[in-house]
């Protein structure tokens, strides 16, 4: 009887052990690089963790019949996943984007750092160009319609190659373009393509049938491509039990039955609490980290802007003191005049009065901005229904949680306490992340 294969768990459970007896963080699943290594990181670079994605151009055989125009080739969508996770493209537009003809890296600056290579379809092993060893994880895409022996195949030759290159390697497949058929249609082709993929493997040696393929179906018209790569990237990220652990303290302290740790740009979660994902809170989430990304830049702080000169009108006063004269009485800020104590006001002579900002290197380092903001959810009795939250936890990390209603508005206070203390601990993670993977800039961050 073949090994019963088990999918990795992705939540943290409520056994999880406390954070100060686990051991300490590496940071970088990353061995050193060999006099081999053809392409060695810097030292003064970060080493970034590698995800190889591969896809297969494949052209439709001319039709026998002449008045029928032959099919344009068919391209798996691996381009349309990068350009709509982490550039925003429009999932209506993704038709229109080219093939690639040439490898692409791409870097990618989240929890951790990634390094993305896109490849085009006639990519092989032997003309990639670098090792499969230096890669941590390979995503296949392959069209839910490619039902053929030629994307098979070209999987399978990867597969083998990274078994006998790179053993710890995480493979993953895409099961892409899923809108295209219906449910039943779907559920079909995605059964046999993973049906065929394990046979080839299993004709080839025994031994294949060991490794670990998971198999996700995506479509850039819906989450379900955000929550595959995101599970993609949570098997990458060392530190995600304690992400985890930080998440379910938060969850208990606040009454929250269910916390994202979002990347703010690709609207990917990096980590989130015990409790099973819902994909259609996964989906709320997504959505409205969407809207937020759409007007959140124009709102911006004042701390945040460029010094500026404000010229104030003078008002006629009968006692005007001289210029080099100073008041005594303290200039206390008001909410029209969001003045630092620092700020100097200064006099001269002429129609105008001007108001000067102190630059920002004359002052100490001032702390980031952490925007915050909230929606209501089935709120059609006061105080009843539940609350999305939204906080600003790193420059590229937000935390959004659900909340009761009543909870948020009654101890928004102590909501707000449990926010800053989960704060602390994440940028405490990401920056010892960091510092490993720079002192590490020689590591391949494969694992």
């Amino acid at each position: 009887m073949a090994p019963v294969r088990t999918h990795p768990s992705y939540a943290a459970t409520s056994s999880s052990s406390p954070i100060t007896h686990r051991p300490s963080l590496n940071g970088n699943r990353s061995t050193s690089y060999s006099a081999t290594n053809p392409n060695p990181i810097p030292r003064d670079e970060i080493a970034r963790t590698k995800i190889l994605l591969l896809g297969l151009r494949r052209s439709f055989p001319l039709s026998p019949l002449p008045l029928t125009p032959p099919h344009p080739p068919s391209r798996a969508g691996k381009s349309s996943i990068y350009q709509v996770l982490f550039n925003d493209l429009p999932s209506k537009q993704s038709f229109y984007l080219e093939a690639t003809m040439r490898i692409q890296k791409h870097t990618i600056d989240t929890v951790i750092p990634l390094e993305i290579w896109d490849c085009p379809g006639n990519i092989t092993v032997e003309t990639l160009g670098a090792p499969l060893s230096q890669f941590a994880t390979m995503i296949f895409v392959i069209d839910i319609r490619d039902l053929y022996n030629q994307p098979i195949s070209k999987l399978v030759e990867f597969i083998v190659a990274a078994y006998h290159q790179n053993p710890n390697i995480y493979l993953e497949v895409f099961v892409h373009k899923a809108e295209k058929l219906q449910e039943d249609d779907k559920i079909e082709n995605f059964r046999q393509i993973h049906e065929r993929v394990s046979d080839r493997l299993l004709d080839i040696s025994p031994e294949y049938e060991q490794m670990q393929l998971n198999f996700h179906l995506t479509s850039v018209y819906d989450h379900s491509l955000h929550e595959a790569f995101s599970r993609v990237l949570h098997k990458l990220i060392d530190s995600l039990p304690y992400l985890e652990e930080l998440l379910n303290v938060f969850c208990a302290n606040s009454q929250s039955p269910k916390a994202f740790l979002f990347d703010t740009k690709s609207r990917l979660y990096v980590a989130t609490d015990a409790s099973p994902v819902d994909s259609a809170t996964h989906n709320l989430c997504c959505d409205y980290l969407q809207m937020l990304n759409s007007f959140g830049p124009l709102y911006k702080s004042i701390s945040a802007s460029p010094p500026r000169h404000r010229m104030l009108p003078s008002t006629p006063h009968p006692a005007t003191p001289p210029p080099t004269a100073i008041s005594p009485r303290p200039h206390t800020p008001t909410p029209l005049s969001p003045l630092s104590p620092n700020t100097t006001i200064t006099t001269q002579p002429g129609p105008h009065a001007q108001l000067t900002l102190p630059h920002p290197h004359s002052l100490k380092k001032k702390e980031l901005f952490y925007p915050s903001a909230a929606t209501h959810l089935n709120s059609s009795s006061p105080g009843s229904g539940t609350t999305l939250t939204y906080h600003l936890i790193t420059p590229h990390l937000a935390l959004l949680a659900l909340l009761p209603t009543s909870v948020y508005e009654g101890r928004r206070g102590l909501v707000e306490y449990n926010v800053v203390f989960f704060r602390e601990g994440v940028q405490e993670i990401v920056e010892v992340e960091r510092e490993v993977r720079r002192e590490g800039g020689g590591n391949d961050g494969t694992g």
